[in-house]
């Protein structure tokens, strides 16, 4: 494993940061693993040197939360992990049949208070993922989407507030415009839709990053999957894996024809070099300016291998050209 520093801060992080949104009950999403499924994985990440995870209150609706605290209380030492965790989205849901119904983000179906980044909703939902997680603070506090409900200095006042508790070590964010994000400057990291497949935020939320020195750990690095090479064009039910049969999201995202051409050139290299789509996909962000960390998700154990793997992935000038020609600008995704 390598280390790098959180953007300007003095935090050390892994490379490659594991998402936990995988982890949790196949209640929430069909693709997701429960706790006895989840535990090897999660296990293999720590063997593996990886120290930064990244969660959400949202996840499995907190069930993530609490796989999180409990398998990372049972691997690791709580002063040299990192702990990330999200708010914004409601948390609570109710399972009828299998299926998550109740209340969805953005809808009037909400009960007041449960959504967003007001003072209320702030000081509720970090002591509440601190009670999940079963730790005495968060080193990563990050706002899952930027709120145009509450006033900017509300939310930053509060979150102010909360890491002067000692709740929260650092404050981070998530998915917004650039310029939402300028207006919001104590963050220290940026967790962005980037990967090769979706590089819209090389326009301004990069550059802006980049000066002034904010981290990025992008989400998403393997385009929901696209990227692995599994998706074929026309496919009906998404692909082969669980979660493709059931992501509408990513079909909406990245089926268009260049984007299977982008894929297309990935397999290429990574068949040249006797390694998987991932791993080069990995690579890529890797050298890409401003990435501290991809987040990645894993839901077998030789995924963490492959994204491992990537580290030792050098990628020349030709090579960076060769995997980004002929991309297709998309509209812009991941904000809501």
């Amino acid at each position: 494993m390598r280390y790098t520093r959180l953007g300007s801060t003095g935090l050390t992080v892994s490379r490659i940061a594991l998402g936990m949104m995988t982890y949790g009950t196949p209640h929430w999403r069909p693709w997701v693993l429960d706790e006895a499924t989840s535990r090897p994985l999660v296990r293999r990440a720590v063997e593996l040197g990886i120290n930064f995870f990244d969660t959400a209150d949202t996840y499995s609706a907190g069930e993530s939360e609490v796989l999180t605290g409990k398998f990372l209380r049972e691997f690791c030492k709580r002063d040299e992990v990192i702990v990330a965790t999200k708010v914004f989205f409601p948390v609570s849901l109710d399972f009828k049949g299998g299926v998550a119904v109740g209340v969805t983000a953005g809808t009037e179906s909400v009960p007041p208070n449960l959504q967003g980044l007001s003072r209320k909703r702030l000081f509720h939902a970090v002591d509440a993922s601190l009670k999940r997680l079963g730790l005495d603070y968060i080193d990563l506090y990050q706002i899952h989407r930027f709120d145009p409900h509450t006033p900017i200095e509300e939310t930053m006042e509060a979150l102010h507030d909360i890491v002067r508790s000692g709740k929260v070590r650092y404050m981070g964010a998530s998915s917004m415009w650039a310029w939402q994000f300028a207006k919001m400057p104590p963050f220290v990291s940026m967790q962005n839709h980037y990967n090769l497949a979706y590089r819209e935020e090389e326009r301004e939320m990069i550059p802006l990053c980049r000066d002034q020195g904010v981290a990025l750990i992008p989400w998403s690095p393997l385009a929901r999957g696209f990227l692995a090479g599994n998706r074929k064009t026309g496919d009906v039910d998404g692909g082969a894996t669980s979660r493709a049969a059931t992501d509408n999201i990513a079909q909406g995202y990245y089926y268009r024809a260049s984007d299977f051409a982008t894929v297309e050139r990935l397999g290429a290299l990574a068949a040249a070099r006797g390694v998987s789509h991932a791993t080069l996909a990995y690579a890529w962000l890797l050298h890409k300016p401003g990435v501290s960390a991809p987040i990645i998700g894993a839901s077998k154990l030789p995924q963490l291998d492959q994204a491992v793997q990537a580290l030792e992935q050098p990628l020349s000038a030709e090579d960076l050209a060769s995997l980004e020609a002929g991309y297709e600008p998309h509209s812009v995704l991941g904000h809501s």
